[in-house]
């Protein structure tokens, strides 16, 4: 256990879990510096590399709604991590170091915390004990936690409706936030509900799908039903942007662009992503 966690968790032994957040009719108070956003979350939010293009998480795309006066993002979404292996390697001590009162932390984790080996958790158990760790540490320094369920896999039923993959981690999520007092964002019921209006070649356009011969990144096709093209990307971070603001989570003002088209130019892929030590 990294030193920072273990403060943590000898700190939050001796209080009540349930610590209410405040908020007023236009949001939180603007702090007085420049606002980061952190993401803490698996490979559907991480930042992709060159060699991946175009494909994105919609942690690489969520600046492109923010107001780079007032926000930046720290997307520190790693690529295979579950709630429990993030904090292994010592991702959310690296956040949570950096991290200064009037951030937010957004935390979203499912995906590999489903998997079977030295990943996996409980949803009901360890799931929300480790989510836990991400809301108390936030909560320490200042910062504002936001949980945001898992986003949806492409996947459908013989009718051609879109179906849940996630088994109970969002509403063990949703029943941590209500316990807690901390705002939730449903992503996974609104992710699906996008997938199902776009129907079953229309979501094509959002995941990874590329025919052999067209992307040199990609020289023998690909067709994947969990990660995004920046097209995906743009979209399903449109939809964490929008809640912020609709939810009143952010002060007024830092969400800009929700119903301008992006194109996925916007985006920036670098060379390399960092590797945690």
């Amino acid at each position: 256990m990294r030193p920072l966690l273990a403060a943590l968790i000898a700190m939050t032994a001796a209080v009540p879990l349930a610590v209410a957040t405040t908020a007023n009719a236009g949001g939180p108070p603007r702090p007085p510096h420049k606002i980061t956003v952190f993401v803490a979350g698996d490979s559907t939010a991480a930042t992709w590399p060159a060699n991946t293009f175009p494909k994105a998480g919609w942690g690489q795309a969520l600046p492109v709604f923010l107001n780079e006066h007032r926000a930046t993002v720290d997307n520190k979404a790693l690529s295979g991590a579950s709630s429990k292996s993030f904090v292994e390697v010592g991702l959310l001590d690296a956040i949570l170091s950096a991290i200064r009162p009037g951030d937010y932390l957004l935390i979203s984790f499912g995906h590999n915390d489903e998997k079977t080996d030295d990943r996996h958790t409980d949803p009901y158990t360890t799931f929300q004990d480790y989510l836990n760790l991400y809301i108390d540490g936030a909560r320490a320094q200042g910062a504002h936690p936001v949980l945001v369920t898992p986003v949806e896999r492409r996947r459908f039923n013989a009718e051609g409706h879109a179906t849940p993959s996630h088994g109970e981690y969002p509403a063990a999520m949703l029943a941590l936030g209500a316990t807690r007092h901390v705002p939730v964002i449903d992503l996974t019921t609104l992710s699906m509900a996008l997938w199902d209006r776009a129907g079953v070649e229309g979501t094509k356009q959002y995941f990874l799908y590329a025919d052999a011969g067209t992307n040199p990144n990609f020289p023998d096709g690909v067709a994947d039903n969990t990660h995004f093209q920046a097209h995906g990307a743009i979209e399903v971070a449109r939809i964490v942007a929008d809640r912020l603001q609709a939810q009143r989570l952010v002060p007024p003002g830092l969400i800009r662009g929700l119903h301008r088209d992006v194109p996925d130019t916007a985006l920036t892929w670098p060379a390399t992503v960092p590797v945690p030590a």
